[in-house]
């Protein structure tokens, strides 16, 4: 039997993980549910030893219960960038502050921009700071828990958490650090010292290195409690989204991953660092790569808070959405209900439930949610493609692949082919990849997935979802002053 290896991807509302040998071949795979908590309008936290630690702790001894033969290299990805101040001993000081979904360092983000300069920002960073970006979650950690960051002596991300609790090593991937603005440059591959300073002040920064090394192995303790063996080399690992687009095999320059989760994430490989206002440009998995990217923050999501508002289940939604027609009707939805991040990068943006009238039902509604996520998704990809990104194929990944609606008003509505891949287990399949480099029995060039099937895009669509598009370009700066006077009514 070839090596055994364990890929484990840490999510916003679930951990999942996979066992595999190292040519790819899934043997068992797990998933563990977890709460995300929003205490306050525009925060998202998590609990990081109730929620990453303890399912990390969960899937490795119900994986490691499954292998016939020892684990020979673990790997582990998680929602990012996050920020999460930890003690000395890498205990969280308070719950884990989100990546772009949490909104609440805006006012951070504008008194940063201003101090250090739009234009050098973007020079040195390749993009402007946004909700996402780390920096500023810092800066307002520092200003408004002073108590919690007098305490704080390690800066971690949910993969990195769970690294130094497995090998005691204080580590972050370059991919990760890279969504760090302002205090990480991908044209340099390095912390940018000044910045660096001035938000951080003495707060040690984690070594740096590249997503497939080996980041530590697993020490006596941390093998009591998960079941794996001492000395099991620990890849670096990096954020969910890019380890899925490795999943496919998309790691070589002009291929595209489109995530289908509770949020949408476009990665697009590059040959060289780009600079992109609106979006974020990266470094790569790997030493020489670079990517550009971006996200919305609310897409899977909608569906869930259809759902939950109709009462109705997916399948039926599904089937509603299905009776009515593309456009739903004269119905469009802007899906800024968590704000945006790109390319609008606007966090108190709201959603928006445009042309309703009495005859609309909730699948006219669903389906307008689906499109939603094809108009957001267009609109991302037009803005890679602004940036310099030549796209060459697009690979769809995640749960919403799973059914043929939604796949398909993406490709109508972006006018793209999309390949669905024969794995769909998405980031913790990466992870396993990414496991097997870091022990050293696969290279950088292997690829495990192909395409199961594709889908093109509906001629007959075109038309009028190239007419809705131009309507929900529109929509936006139409409504953008009302909602973000009613976002400062929902924020007191």
């Amino acid at each position: 039997m070839s090596d055994l290896v364990i890929g484990i991807d840490i999510g916003t509302g679930s951990t999942k993980g996979v066992l595999s040998d190292t040519d790819g071949n899934v043997i068992h795979s797990e998933v563990v549910r977890h709460e995300t908590s929003f205490p306050r309008p525009g925060w998202a936290e998590h609990d990081p030893d109730e929620t990453w630690w303890k399912d990390v702790v969960e899937i490795c001894r119900r994986l490691t219960a499954r292998a016939k033969g020892d684990v020979a290299g673990l790997c582990i990805s998680g929602i990012g960038p996050v920020f999460l101040a930890a003690d000395e001993r890498g205990q969280g000081l308070r719950p884990a502050i989100l990546y772009g979904v949490d909104t609440r360092s805006a006012k951070e983000i504008d008194e940063l921009t201003e101090r250090y300069g739009s234009d050098k920002i973007l020079e040195v960073c390749g993009n402007h700071m946004t909700s996402q970006s780390v920096g500023p979650k810092i800066e307002w950690l520092t200003r408004n828990e002073p108590d919690v960051w007098a305490r704080t002596k390690r800066f971690l991300m949910a993969h990195t958490y769970c690294i130094f609790h497995l090998t005691g090593e204080y580590v972050l991937d370059h991919l990760s650090a890279s969504m760090c603005e302002p205090l990480y440059s991908p044209f340099t591959n390095d912390w940018v010292d000044e910045w660096v300073e001035d938000i951080c002040g003495d707060l040690p920064m984690p070594r740096l290195m590249w997503s497939n090394e080996v980041a530590g192995r697993i020490t006596d303790n941390a093998a009591r409690i998960t079941g794996l063996r001492p000395g099991t080399p620990v890849a670096v690992g990096t954020i969910d989204a890019f380890s899925e687009a490795l999943s496919v095999g998309v790691s070589q320059p002009g291929q595209v991953m489109l995530m289908y989760g509770s949020t949408m994430v476009a990665v697009q490989i590059s040959d060289k660092p780009l600079i992109a206002p609106s979006l974020w440009s990266n470094a790569g998995l790997f030493e020489g790569t670079s990517n550009v990217s971006g996200g919305m923050s609310t897409t899977g999501s909608l569906t869930t808070w259809v759902a939950e508002l109709s009462g109705r289940n997916y399948d039926e939604l599904t089937q509603l959405a299905g009776e009515s027609s593309p456009g739903a009707r004269g119905l469009l939805m802007l899906p800024y209900f968590s704000g945006e991040r790109s390319p609008i990068a606007d966090p108190n943006a709201r959603g928006v439930l445009a042309g309703l009238n009495l005859t609309h039902s909730y699948g006219d509604i669903y389906r307008s949610a689906l499109e939603a996520t094809g108009y957001g998704s267009r609109h991302l990809l037009d803005s890679i493609k602004d940036s310099g990104g030549a796209a060459s194929e697009y690979w769809a990944v995640g749960g919403g692949t799973t059914g043929g609606l939604w796949p398909q008003i993406m490709s109508d509505i972006i006018g793209i082919k999309q390949y669905i891949p024969k794995v769909t287990i998405g980031a913790s399949y990466g992870d396993a990849l990414l496991a097997s480099m870091a022990a050293g029995v696969v290279d950088v060039n292997t690829t495990w997935n192909s395409a199961e099937r594709e889908v093109e895009p509906n001629p007959d669509n075109l038309d009028i979802y190239g007419e809705m598009y131009k309507i929900y370009l529109d929509l936006y700066p139409a409504t953008a002053d009302v909602s973000h006077r009613l976002a400062d009514i929902q924020a007191r």
